[in-house]
């Protein structure tokens, strides 16, 4: 393990391999340090027996004529797929028939729109409050939200929602992009297996304690998930106050998503969807046929993923199969298998799945990306003004982290010379 480093950017993530990426092609020495024993941070790629790849975490490329990951992929020589997704498209009418779906998609729609006409014109509130009182599709749109967010619409800032840019184009690696986050990083120097515990920046270089030893460094970009910095999970000495609770008023949302073998898959359309309950808000989505494999991919949000956490995937699928037996029939049951799942909030090092902001605290983003004394940088999907939950945003940010280092460098060697 290297002890020694001009920037370590703590977290290998999508913004930290963004920030590492960077800094190495410019020729300046740098240390990605990354907690697990892989890269990838929040975008992690599995493969089932048939060697599917199972996107657990991140799978979308969201905004993607305008995501760099895309670009990235296609470099990489990666397929994308450009069909629209599942949601863009009515369901599946098991249980939820045409002419009802279509009242729900109006319903969400004007929601939607209140939410961004609402945007910053007055004072910050739930975007609970925005939905309408009698309304028929309140529940589903609630859980529809928990996919979006991570959280239920009582937790959400209306003026952050109404912040968030989107073009409305989504489409995926077939790869899987965990792969492609991940195969960015190729050649940057990389310590795994190597949790960070305290940067101490009392010094006139940055000592950086992790269970492995110290690693010194003039700079450091951090770009662990804001609930470690909230939690304290990863301490500053000096403590820096601000910075935890910027963190704290963004906290983790919840998605996570169990893949199931599917025999027999013909009879569903590839790219379907079903809505498990279109009553309630603790319900999943059931993805049908992803890429046309044999498969489900299954999305849970918000508090009834994080209820089910504590059954561990077992509870999960117990979840999902007493659904879609209840749309399909009780001999499905014996036509599915769980192959792949993922809990995000019991992760040590991320504990939840991509940061939502509390009413009141959507300001907290640009407080936490600010940088501190041009020693201390700061990265990651929560840093986002307008592209937060997304491993675009938190490329973006580890870009504009890496762009900051070089210049405060560069104004530390002009300066260096002008005293000579």
């Amino acid at each position: 393990m290297l002890s020694d480093t001009e920037v370590a950017i703590i977290g290998g993530g999508a913004a930290g391999i963004g920030a590492a990426r960077r800094l190495h092609d410019a020729g300046i020495p740098c240390l990605i340090i990354e907690a697990r024993a892989r890269l990838g941070g929040r975008s992690w790629t599995s493969r089932d027996d048939d060697g599917f790849a199972l996107d657990l975490g991140c799978g979308w490329l969201h905004s993607a004529e305008r995501n760099p990951w895309t670009k990235i992929a296609e470099r990489q020589g990666r397929a994308i797929d450009r069909s629209p997704p599942p949601w863009m498209r009515l369901s599946l009418g098991n249980g939820f028939p045409p002419d009802e779906q279509r009242a729900f998609v109006a319903a969400q729609r004007a929601f939607f729109d209140r939410l961004d006409q609402a945007g910053e014109r007055e004072p910050d509130r739930p975007a609970s409050d925005f939905l309408d009182p009698s309304g028929r599709w309140n529940n589903l749109i609630g859980a529809v939200s928990t996919y979006v967010t991570g959280a239920e619409p009582d937790k959400v800032s209306v003026i952050d929602f109404a912040r968030y840019e989107d073009d409305g184009v989504n489409w995926r690696v077939v790869e899987g992009l965990g792969t492609t986050i991940a195969a960015h990083a190729d050649g940057a120097p990389t310590v795994l297996d190597c949790a960070v515990t305290c940067i101490d920046h009392t010094g006139a270089r940055l000592a950086i304690e992790t269970g492995r030893g110290t690693i010194m460094a003039d700079r450091v970009i951090v770009t662990v998930p804001s609930a470690l910095l909230a939690q304290e999970a990863l301490r500053f000495r000096p403590a820096l106050p601000d910075k935890i609770e910027a963190a704290a008023g963004l906290p983790l949302g919840l998605a996570d998503k169990l893949f199931l073998r599917l025999a027999r898959p013909e009879e569903f359309p590839p790219d379907s969807r079903l809505f498990g309950r279109v009553d309630r808000t603790a319900t999943a989505t059931y993805h049908m046929r992803p890429f046309g494999r044999p498969l489900i991919e299954c999305y849970f949000g918000g508090s009834n993923a994080a209820d089910l956490e504590s059954g561990g995937q077992a509870a999960f699928f117990e979840f999902a199969r007493t659904e879609l037996t209840a749309l399909l029939g009780s001999a499905f049951a014996r036509r599915i298998a769980p192959v792949g799942w993922h809990g995000w909030r019991s992760d040590p090092f991320a504990r939840g799945s991509y940061s939502y902001a509390l009413p009141g605290k959507a300001d907290g983003r640009a407080v936490l990306a600010a940088p501190v004394d041009e020693r201390l940088f700061f990265g990651g999907e929560a840093c986002s003004r307008h592209d937060f939950s997304t491993a675009h945003g938190a490329l973006l940010t580890g870009l504009a982290a890496a762009d900051a280092v070089i210049a405060a460098r560069s104004k530390q060697q002009s300066r260096r010379a002008g005293r000579q």
